[in-house]
């Protein structure tokens, strides 16, 4: 907290709306965006390795969040106040923090991936910079923040490492599925439990349990997409290639406004709610507009 309180003696107007910008970045809407943009038009195989790096590294922050159960800054030291614009969107315990998964998750495989010295550097930056944002708003501690950024390292660096096993070993493709829906039905159900006997409060276990959602939607959908669909990014032009993600992205915005009407806000409605939203990402939609650009070539 010692850091904290520091970092809340230099606030002023300007820099609360500067870091508010920054943590924005590591938001999921943000993420989800770009490894859309990735997987449906740029480059499929860099998007998978974006995808199990994010919710693998997802699983495992809200694992460790419901686990250890620390609560956020501001109940820790009553005296403390964060960023008022800040706090709405602190859902869940601050151990680990979940936006600086997301932008290590994002910025970190791009570093790897970059072949200009400046445009690593740029990346590093930006995952350390969100990191920065989320302690100078006051809604997470130096621990948060660090333990956050060094696991999602640590997965993206060992999905890098051993991509071509991950990604071009059709051997291996049911194994690891069976491991990611293993691993995702386990924490659905660790979070359950523990909401059960009362140790966490529903909003804690709806976190966990939309992580799981979205763990079983990517294993399943990039299983059913590289066995049977195997999609091309390509298209006939940048046009349609901009107009194609627009539509992607309207209708997932659509589906998740339209999903929560439909199935409400229960624990296992959220969690089904995310399972379909990343299946239209990885299976339904590339299916659609495959199918439209073969009829238009015949």
């Amino acid at each position: 907290m010692t850091f904290l309180w520091l970092l809340e003696g230099i606030r002023t107007p300007f820099l609360d709306k500067l870091m508010q910008f920054i943590t924005y970045f590591g938001q999921e809407l943000i993420i989800i965006a770009v490894i859309c943009t990735l997987y449906w038009c740029v480059d499929k195989r860099f998007a998978y390795l974006m995808g199990f790096t994010y919710f693998s590294a997802g699983l495992c922050v809200q694992t460790l969040k419901i686990t250890f159960r620390i609560p956020r800054p501001w109940v820790l030291d009553p005296d403390f106040h964060a960023v008022a614009s800040a706090v709405p969107g602190a859902t869940g315990y601050s151990f680990p923090s979940g936006h600086t998964q997301g932008a290590t998750c994002l910025f970190f495989p791009l570093a790897l991936k970059a072949r200009q010295i400046w445009i690593k550097f740029l990346c590093i930056l930006a995952f350390l910079m969100i990191g920065f944002s989320r302690m100078y708003l006051g809604c997470h501690t130096p621990q948060d923040v660090l333990t956050s950024m060094a696991l999602s390292i640590i997965i993206a660096f060992v999905i890098w490492k051993f991509q071509s096993a991950v990604l071009d070993r059709p051997e291996y493709r049911k194994k690891i599925t069976g491991i990611l829906i293993l691993i995702s039905i386990a924490v659905a159900a660790f979070a359950l439990i523990l909401n059960k006997n009362q140790i966490i409060e529903t909003r804690y276990a709806l976190d966990c349990c939309k992580a799981s959602g979205a763990g079983l939607g990517f294993a399943i959908g990039w299983y059913l997409e590289q066995t049977y669909l195997n999609f091309s990014t390509k298209s006939r032009s940048i046009a349609s290639q901009i107009l194609k993600l627009l539509i992607g992205l309207m209708i997932a915005l659509l589906l998740k406004e339209g999903l929560s009407l439909l199935l409400g806000t229960s624990i296992l409605a959220k969690m089904a709610e995310y399972f379909i939203l990343v299946l239209w990402v990885l299976i339904i939609y590339p299916y659609l507009f495959s199918k439209r650009f073969i009829r238009r070539k015949s």
